[in-house]
């Protein structure tokens, strides 16, 4: 699951410079510019910051298992997304992202219908990779999944 700096829309809207708490373009950018696979899913950034972003996901009857509720392949996806998002608003310009490894607990089902809303906050950022974790909740806030996945920084000398 490689993210090269994310390409079209579909996202969006609140970035801030932590350490000034005020909106950069830079962030803004990579906040609303998702991947054409996130779009697909239907995945909206709600907020985005350094230390936390912030997305929600309509459970739709084409994102749900047979018994009707969220795919867990779908949760995973979208903690995936999430957690690309808030590695590129950690990096530098020109690099990029890879997801090396992701572990998921399911908790709840979301059902078809409600909106499935994503935290994900970093436990360990470092030069080379980052750990972030992805809490998954219902519209009734009760969590539904807890994802950490470790996301590897690539430079433009390692592609």
């Amino acid at each position: 699951m490689t993210d090269e700096n994310p390409t079209e829309d579909a996202a969006t809207d609140t970035a801030t410079d932590t350490a000034t708490d005020t909106p950069t373009d830079a962030l803004m950018q990579i906040a609303h510019d998702q991947p054409p696979f996130a779009q697909l899913l239907g995945l909206r950034v709600i907020s985005a910051r350094p230390d936390c972003v912030l997305g929600e996901l309509p459970v739709t009857e084409g994102l749900a298992n047979r018994n009707g509720v969220l795919h867990g392949g779908a949760i995973m996806a979208l903690a995936d997304n999430m957690g690309g998002t808030a590695t590129f608003l950690n990096i530098g310009p020109g690099a990029g992202t890879t997801t090396i490894e992701s572990k998921t607990n399911f908790f709840r089902a979301v059902r078809i219908g409600d909106t499935a809303h994503t935290e994900t906050t970093p436990l360990h950022l470092g030069r080379s990779t980052m750990v972030w974790q992805t809490r998954i909740t219902g519209s009734d806030g009760k969590l539904a999944a807890l994802v950490t996945q470790t996301q590897m920084i690539l430079r433009k000398t390692d592609r």
